[in-house]
């Protein structure tokens, strides 16, 4: 289990992460930082049971969901309903945990370095490096903003090199080359206007939801509160088939949503499609009960949004806003 707590507002955490029998397992331990965090990084957990003590909560990892994907997209299959577990995200939840051991592992650096214990520190952003590593991999995988920013970028490094090796080639006189090249870099030309075009369109996007707003599921009815989205779906075909996400559906905003454990209680970090969702008509000031919600937000606004944290702001570039009922 992930067992965590809060101590003055930050992340104090020990890890004793049941792995499966490749992976290992971690150790229970009050050091700066676990030994083996990742050794196994592909097995984030994909559900969570929660019971909450107060000051402290534990968050207890369960069995993957590899198994159950299978059954439930059989069942998926021969039904015509659609379920709250058709649009959870196994990449979604493990997005959400891989930001808060980033979290927590900021948190033990400060410590460190304010304590003076330098080769704690050292390990410590060895594991940091470990994890942005992780991070960026799961970056490479969206179809979103980053990706499309990313391909614009690789097209423009391309262009210059066949820029490059077209002047070359022309100073050997090697004009066969030169006409081959000349080919390349006018379909490269095409092609990277197109990604410069989609990744301006990304960039300015307009979300109707906002970072820590709660939110309706209008089909489903659970309550949830926004801690992330795309500019477009990010997920795979796979998960497209079960959640009925097709064509134009796909091109829209989506956002990573959670959920209400006492609303939908199987039901942790949903991937829900911009149409799907609706902003309360009343403020709702009523309190979720999700064991991340202490994590990504400082509490509630005088309007019952979530305050996000900091960090969490930073991840998507926004400013920091609250509303109250009298705006």
């Amino acid at each position: 289990m992930l067992e965590a707590w809060i101590d003055s507002g930050n992340l104090m955490a020990r890890a004793n992460c049941a792995l499966p029998p490749n992976g290992g397992v971690l150790s229970s331990s009050r050091l700066p930082i676990p030994k083996q965090l990742f050794a196994a990084p592909s097995i984030l957990f994909t559900r969570a049971s929660v019971r909450f003590s107060s000051p402290k909560f534990v968050v207890a990892a369960a069995q993957p969901r590899g198994g159950d994907d299978k059954s439930s997209a059989s069942s998926s299959s021969s039904s015509t309903s659609l379920s709250p577990k058709d649009e959870y995200s196994e990449s979604v939840n493990e997005e959400l945990l891989y930001f808060l051991f980033q979290l927590d592992l900021a948190t033990r650096l400060q410590r460190a370095l304010n304590q003076d214990h330098y080769d704690a520190a050292q390990a410590i952003r060895e594991k940091i490096s470990q994890v942005e590593k992780e991070v960026s991999k799961l970056r490479e995988k969206k179809a979103g903003a980053v990706s499309a920013k990313n391909e614009a970028q690789d097209k423009e490094i391309a262009l210059l090199r066949f820029r490059s090796e077209l002047a070359a080639s022309i100073e050997r006189e090697d004009y066969e080359g030169a006409r081959q090249l000349k080919d390349k870099i006018s379909k490269l030309e095409s092609e990277s206007l197109a990604a410069s075009v989609r990744a301006l369109a990304y960039q300015n996007v307009k979300y109707a939801f906002r970072l820590g707003q709660k939110v309706r599921h209008k089909l489903f009815g659970y309550r949830g509160v926004i801690c992330g989205m795309d500019p477009v779906c990010c997920e795979s075909e796979k998960w497209c088939d079960r959640a009925r996400v097709y064509d134009q559906r796909k091109n829209q905003p989506f956002y990573q949503v959670l959920v209400d454990v006492e609303s939908e209680p199987q039901q942790e970090a949903a991937y829900v499609a911009e149409d799907s969702l609706e902003a309360p008509a009343e403020p709702d000031l009523e309190a979720l009960d999700h064991p991340y919600i202490y994590f990504l937000f400082f509490g509630m606004d005088s309007a019952g949004d979530y305050i996000p944290t900091k960090q969490l702001r930073q991840k998507y570039d926004v400013a920091r806003h609250e509303q109250t009922n009298d705006a």
